[in-house]
């Protein structure tokens, strides 16, 4: 079973930046892709950033130009810098990874990191 934890979260202030990181417990090219979805208060989980085994990213309208998504390998870690940050950002932010096994697709997640954007 591999697990994935986020760290990073916290409060910051409209217009700041931030980086959340979720480490992994096994190699990265196991999953097809990876990425982070938010849940804000009250509302659905969104996805906002994926990015694929060969290195392609896609971002949510409400995140592209001021969220990037990366990784590095050898870390074993999934990293996402939020530059410009409003409060409507505010939310727990879920890391997540997707692999196909055999024809099955699964889907692993951390367990979320706040994120406040309040002055």
């Amino acid at each position: 079973q591999v697990s994935l934890v986020e760290s990073g979260g916290g409060l910051v202030q409209p217009g700041g930046s931030l980086k959340v990181s979720c480490t992994i417990s096994d190699d990265l090219s196991r999953f097809a892709a990876m990425g982070w979805y938010r849940q804000p208060p009250g509302q659905q989980r969104e996805l906002i950033a994926t990015i694929t085994r060969n290195g392609n990213t896609v971002y949510a309208d409400s995140v592209q130009g001021r969220f990037t998504v990366s990784r590095d390998n050898a870390k074993m870690t999934l990293y996402l810098q939020m530059n410009s940050l409003k409060p409507d950002d505010t939310a727990v932010y879920y890391c997540y990874g997707a692999e196909l096994v055999r024809g099955v697709k699964y889907k692993y997640w951390g367990q979320g990191t706040q994120v406040t954007v309040s002055s």
